[in-house]
């Protein structure tokens, strides 16, 4: 909030001066910037790749997990009490191993996301930096703390376009 109040007071600064005609302005998306390049892209094609065995283990986990709850609820009052206890046990060990396969996989898929987004973040700052310089713009603004924008003041588009060249 205090950010958003600071930008607000150094905007209406700005719009006081007689320089403020002269001020070039632009508003970007840094988030979508990064999402939207090619590496983001293939990162997420990878990452698909790498976990999906997992994830599809996980799913199949969670079903069977939900037929034992559902065969619990459905049949628990016909079933002597040996078989009960049986499928209780089952279904317990069962969400107990969803429950850590399910903790390990999103650990793991944070740190390949991490490490995509220190490989990455290089590459927009200097798209950002060179599109900025290119097209003279004095101030930046991020997307977030904009309410409406017309489309010419947008540089998102030409900072993913940068970024896909640098490679």
């Amino acid at each position: 909030m205090r950010k958003l109040t600071q930008f607000v007071l150094i905007a209406a600064a700005l719009m006081a001066s007689p320089a403020f005609a002269d001020t070039k302005i632009a508003v970007l998306n840094y988030q979508m910037a990064l999402l939207e390049s090619d590496a983001a892209k293939q990162y997420a094609v990878d990452a698909e790749k790498k976990f999906g065995p997992q994830l599809s283990k996980l799913r199949a986990l969670e079903s069977d997990a939900k037929a034992l709850q559902d065969k619990l609820v459905d049949t628990s009052s016909k079933m002597s009490q040996a078989d009960r206890d049986k499928a209780e046990l089952d279904f317990k060990q069962k969400a107990r191993d969803f429950q850590f396969q399910s903790k390990e996989l999103n650990e793991a898929k944070a740190s390949a996301d991490r490490e995509m987004l220190k490989k990455l973040k290089p590459k927009l700052d200097q798209a950002v930096e060179e599109t900025i310089k290119k097209g003279g713009y004095d101030l930046v603004i991020e997307r977030g703390a904009v309410v409406d924008v017309k489309p010419q003041y947008d540089i998102t588009r030409q900072v993913i376009e940068r970024m896909n060249q640098l490679r």
